[in-house]
């Protein structure tokens, strides 16, 4: 799993402290980003290669919630609601929705959309879209999106009800997000048929679906003995209506995508695009720089002056709505001790890692939500910065005098950095820490299985609502992959959850999310790190046109071609 174990430098502390020092103006040239290149001609056919430092996971929409992931399928896939750059909600695939008192969303649909694979799009394809993505065989990441929908009703050709368990007023927001893109049924079928032939079950992907609305003990088997092979067929093949439709990938190196001509959202001005996987920040930049690639994600603080003020390159710099988290296992001790996970949090200076580590590119974290996700709270100090408290607050514990434990990290270096100054942070405290390293997708898995000790993540609440950066994360019906990696289990917390996504009222649901917050400051089964800014690079003698969400989503609708 490319495991390896980091020992304490304290050299290299002291460099990245020094280097707060010498750094102080990078973010005032991070943002002057004209670079003289206004001027310049553009043409309208061109490929273009993005380097990513992290390889996707699946193809399959509801097979993981990764960043890297979300890059390529967004370009497959439309989704129902379209989110823009703004993070304001536009028509997708819908072309209206309303949603009454009584919980029902109605959604008329685009006409004249048709698939990758040439067949139209219809009510269908939503309907299987959704029912797959809540059906237990599949016990998908992101079932928690849509779990409040209780039945899919197709109305017409092009007009569905969406049946909820009670009206969810973020439910529009959820269809926008990216794992919500419409696959179309044929794909759907063809994925089920083959769990159900290599289960050996005689019966079709449509005698299934009957089977599963009637629910009951017998769907309940035949889904479990089908359960491991579903997704073999989407895991590797894609069928959507969004600008460009899958061609190839090569595991550990790249994925090829070629324009759709027959995208009805708008013109596109690119044929292909492939994402290549650069995991180190120095080659994605040399690739940059040297026209290996057009556009470069992933922009670590120590080469945003580099991008910023290269000849030939541009920066796009944004604002972000991720917190990136130490994660405690309230599972094992001494960690389901609160005031052994409050202590480690009072020990780490955010502010200080903000600038010696990120170049001052994002804001120390107060709470779980980033400033601008609906339902933050700006009231809480848990993230404090006390030597002094959390030495009391340690010292009243079973492990008073300190302990050894691990941080898991994965591949990014600024990850790494981050850890190794909370590893000299801890030692103040008497606790002596081993960094294990692990590449992405096994970092991923192994994390749901709940060996850890600690570990750093981030997550990035993509629909701007507390539901979304709350209910995963800290659940207690969430534990493992779909995102609560702590494995906290709290029932206050969870009825208070569950009461903010079944309160119609916005000023009740607003308090009901601080005072969810104000529990997990107390019992700090996360210790909230920071919101960094979100940087992609730019070949500016090759593309223009790009844009860069606060989820980190590459826009590529606006691209054009430098001549």
């Amino acid at each position: 799993m490319g495991k390896f174990q980091l020992s304490l430098l304290f050299v290299f502390m002291a460099a990245v402290l020094a280097a707060c020092a010498d750094d102080g103006d990078v973010e005032e040239g991070a943002t002057d980003d004209e670079g003289g290149e206004t001027a310049e001609e553009t043409s309208t056919e061109g490929d273009i290669t993005i380097g990513m430092m992290d390889e996707m996971v699946t193809l399959d929409l509801h097979g993981s919630n990764d960043s890297a992931s979300s890059q390529v399928r967004r370009n497959i896939y439309e989704t129902l609601v379209f989110q823009t750059v703004d993070m304001e909600l536009e028509p997708g695939l819908a072309t209206d929705w309303e949603l009454s008192e009584d919980g029902v969303l109605n959604l008329k649909l685009r006409e004249g959309t048709t698939f990758h694979n040439g067949s139209d799009f219809t009510a269908e394809d939503v309907k299987a879209t959704l029912d797959r993505v809540r059906d237990e065989a599949v016990a998908s990441q992101v079932a928690f999106l849509f779990e409040m929908i209780e039945e899919v009703e197709i109305v017409g050709d092009h007009e569905v009800n969406l049946h909820t368990a009670y009206p969810f007023a973020p439910l529009p927001s959820h269809l926008a997000h990216t794992t919500a893109g419409i696959m179309s049924k044929e794909l759907i079928d063809e994925d089920y048929q083959a769990a159900l032939d290599e289960a050996g079950i005689g019966m079709s992907a449509d005698e299934y679906y009957e089977l599963r609305e009637e629910g009951g003990s017998e769907y309940a088997r035949v889904a479990d003995r089908i359960s491991e092979d579903l997704g073999s067929v989407l895991g590797s093949n894609t069928d959507g209506t969004n600008h460009l439709q899958y061609e190839s990938r090569s595991a550990g190196d790249s994925v090829s995508l070629s324009r759709f001509e027959d995208f009805q959202g708008g013109e596109r001005n690119f044929e292909n695009v492939t994402f290549r996987v650069i995991p180190e920040n120095g080659a994605r930049m040399a690739e940059l720089e040297t026209g290996g690639i057009d556009i470069a994600t992933d922009v670590d603080s120590s080469s945003i002056d580099r991008v910023a003020s290269g000849e030939g390159t541009e920066l796009i710099e944004q604002e972000s709505v991720r917190m990136s988290y130490l994660g405690f296992n309230t599972q094992k001790e001494p960690f389901d001790d609160v005031k052994v996970r409050q202590a480690i949090s009072y020990a780490i200076d955010r502010d200080a890692i903000i600038s010696g580590v990120y170049d001052n590119m994002g804001i120390a974290a107060e709470g779980p939500l980033a400033p601008d996700v609906w339902g933050h709270n700006s009231d809480l100090d848990s993230a404090e910065y006390d030597l002094d408290q959390a030495r009391e607050l340690l010292s009243e514990t079973e492990v008073s005098g300190g302990f050894s434990t691990t941080i898991w990290v994965d591949n990014d270096p600024q990850i790494v950095d981050t850890a190794v100054f909370i590893q000299e942070s801890l030692s103040r405290l008497g606790i002596t820490v081993t960094i294990e390293q692990y590449e992405w997708g096994a970092y991923l898995e192994t994390l749901a299985d709940g060996e850890h000790d600690m570990f750093i993540l981030g997550w990035t609440t993509v629909t701007a609502d507390a539901d979304y950066g709350l209910y995963a994360l800290y659940h207690q019906d969430n534990m493992g992959a779909p995102g609560n990696r702590s494995f906290y289990e709290n029932q206050e917390l969870s009825d208070l959850l569950d009461a903010g996504r079944e309160e119609a009222d916005e000023d009740r649901r607003y308090d009901i999310y601080q005072e969810a917050q104000a529990i997990l400051a107390e019992e700090v089964p996360t210790a909230f790190l920071f919101h960094t800014n979100f940087a992609i690079g730019v070949n500016s003698q090759t593309v223009s046109g790009i844009e860069l969400d606060p989820t980190a989503g590459v826009r590529l609708d606006g691209a054009s071609f430098v001549e």
